[in-house]
């Protein structure tokens, strides 16, 4: 029951009754399947009680460090307790701790204008400060134990924010005297509902999923699925213009979401702009895999992924080269096939664009706090057992990377103000989860993140060929981003100089996500370019040209002087040599995990 079923004012003596119902069967499953968890925690699966312990040994044995902290953060208190009285007494004084900008957590008039609220604001911001400092300046600590601590830490400060709770967050108290508490009420059966949806574990709603359909009003561009295997679908797009370019363009996207983060909807749709520029747009639809794939490997995501992507498009369109572009995970595979085209001479590839992808892993941001040796063969063991990483367990990753916005905001939401979550394309996408069979992510996390070898020469084989990225040699364009937590944009830029031909850097605003999906009419971020190369990153950008708006037009001109001004009659999904298997998006990527019961088979070889 989500909260069309509560109304304000509904008898409270049935709403409590049909509560206690469902919570005492919700939650009786909910502690079952803890014991897993409390294991987990048990054994320090993610190595946090030793980093810990050894920060705590670094700073017992500075005590004079430790005393200087505390006495710093004991004036700070100091100077909010006498600027609290003299804005009692009606004096405007500077805050000793403010928000940073982007901070949405205090919005809310009351954080500022009310004494009490913005005591408890600052009070908190100082705490967070002096804690994150003291954690942070501590010498001697093992770089991986630093960065677990920090990391930690910080997740550990943002759940104890005020605004977490009803007692101490404005907006919530008023609601609450507001309803009579119906709000706490509505909450918790959403919290309730939110248990139930996870099977016994917690999946925070993040948006209304009932209003969005696939192929409706989200994944919408005309097309259709032209091919497939026990892996991926291949869609074809409709052509929107008379004309195209003979060399059809190739997305691969990562199998760890799902492609239609290019095809949100209209207005902001990578794919349907990219048609509208006259590309003939193949896209790879990745199957959400189960048990049955658990010994599916890297090697098979190379074949039935872009190599039988490429021979059905020479299939549908007459053309032996295509430009190629690759997407995170789906842009670490291009690199990797490049790499084993390039030994084979195959020339098939005829560009190569990279959004966010990562080639060198020296560099993997926050997300090298979950993996170390221990970490992975803890991962290996569940996988094993199941067959596949489960695709919550991986968005509950990502979500922590971002637990202000991607956590936090929706326990106010849902279960504190007791409101549904807003219709959020993009939210809609990011909850739509994956699983990844465990062969294949095994092998990913040793070689690409543990070992970072497909940098080097002959680090990994494949198909029998030893992958040099070295060797490749086809005009490449990378488009990073800034605010990156995924693939840090620096750590792009070391993969980019691998690769020996051609290569145009563009540096992105905003993140993973935003920075990507960023239409030209849009006019937000901005880009940097530079036509230099220099070693090092930094040298890079205090290089570059900064750009107001969109990327896209500068990868759009970039592709047009290597694709040339030879065109072609535009081409129908159908009418050459593959035909039409279904309607776009297609069955693969309409699968939502929540429906696993009715989980169709793989659909048949088609070539």
């Amino acid at each position: 029951m989500r909260n069309d079923q509560v109304k304000p004012g509904a008898d409270s003596a049935r709403v409590f009754a049909e509560v206690a119902e469902r919570s005492s069967r919700i939650m009786g499953d909910f502690l079952k399947r803890q014991s897993e968890a409390q294991q987990s925690l048990a054994a320090d699966e993610f190595g946090i009680a030793k980093a810990f312990m050894e920060l705590a040994a670094l700073t017992f044995a500075r005590p004079q460090q430790l005393a200087e902290a505390q006495m710093n953060m004991f004036w700070d208190y100091t100077r909010l307790w006498q600027n609290s009285w003299m804005q009692m007494l009606g004096q405007k004084m500077e805050p000793v701790a403010a928000p940073k900008q982007g901070d949405n957590r205090f919005r809310h008039e009351d954080w500022e204008h009310h004494f009490l609220f913005d005591y408890l604001k600052q009070s908190y911001l100082i705490a967070a400060r002096h804690i994150h400092q003291a954690v942070s300046q501590v010498e001697h600590l093992p770089p991986e134990a630093r960065k677990k601590v920090d990391f930690f830490t910080r997740q550990y400060i943002d759940a104890l924010s005020p605004s977490n709770f009803a007692l101490t967050n404005p907006q919530v108290l008023r609601e609450t005297l507001a309803s009579g508490g119906e709000n706490l009420l509505r909450g918790l059966n959403n919290l309730l509902a939110d248990i139930e949806r996870g099977d016994g574990q917690l999946q925070i709603s993040m948006t209304d999923a009932k209003a969005f359909k696939m192929g409706k009003n989200i994944a919408t561009t005309p097309g259709k699925v032209v091919y497939q295997n026990e892996l991926m679908q291949l869609i074809q797009y409709q052509p929107s213009t008379d004309k195209v370019y003979r060399r059809p363009l190739l997305i691969i996207p990562p199998w760890i979401n799902k492609y239609y983060i290019l095809d949100l909807r209209e207005s902001n749709s990578f794919i349907k702009w990219a048609v509208d520029q006259g590309h003939t747009v193949f896209v790879i639809s990745w199957v959400n895999p189960g048990r049955e794939y658990a010994d599916k490997s890297f090697e098979d995501y190379l074949h039935q992924g872009p190599n039988d992507a490429l021979a059905a498009i020479e299939q549908a369109t007459g053309e032996k080269q295509v430009n190629i572009i690759g997407y995170c995970l789906g842009g670490t595979l291009l690199g990797a096939a490049l790499g084993v085209m390039a030994a084979k001479k195959d020339k098939r590839a005829a560009s190569a664009t990279f959004f966010v992808s990562l080639l060198d892993f020296s560099i993997p941001g926050e997300l090298g706090v979950f993996i170390d040796e221990k970490q992975v063969e803890n991962l290996e063991r569940r996988m094993n057992a199941r067959g596949y990483l489960e695709g919550s367990e991986m968005a509950g990753t990502f979500n922590m990377l971002r637990s202000n916005d991607l956590i936090w905001s929706f326990v106010v939401n849902n279960y504190l103000m007791g409101k549904d979550p807003f219709p959020f394309d993009l939210l809609y996408w990011n909850s739509d989860s994956t699983r990844m069979p465990a062969k294949m992510h095994s092998f990913y996390l040793r070689n690409m993140y543990l070992a970072n070898k497909l940098k080097d020469p002959g680090g990994i084989s494949l198909d029998g060929t030893p992958v040099d990225l070295g060797k490749i040699k086809v005009p490449a364009y990378f488009i990073s981003t800034a605010e990156d937590h995924i693939a840090p944009w620096k750590s792009v830029y070391k993969g980019a100089r691998v690769l020996s031909g051609p290569v145009r850097f563009v540096l992105g605003g905003s993140g993973h996500i935003a920075g990507i999906v960023n239409p030209p009419a849009a006019q937000k971020y901005c880009y940097w370019t530079n036509d230099a190369s220099p070693q090092e990153a930094d040298e890079w950008l205090a290089g570059a040209t900064r750009h107001e708006g969109s990327w896209w037009g500068d990868w759009q001109a970039w592709i047009d002087q290597h694709n040339g001004g030879v065109k072609v009659a535009a081409r129908v999904p159908g009418d050459a040599g593959l035909p039409v298997i279904e309607d776009a998006p297609g069955g693969y990527v309409s699968l939502r995990l929540a429906a696993e019961k009715a989980r169709p088979k793989a659909g048949p070889d088609r070539s």
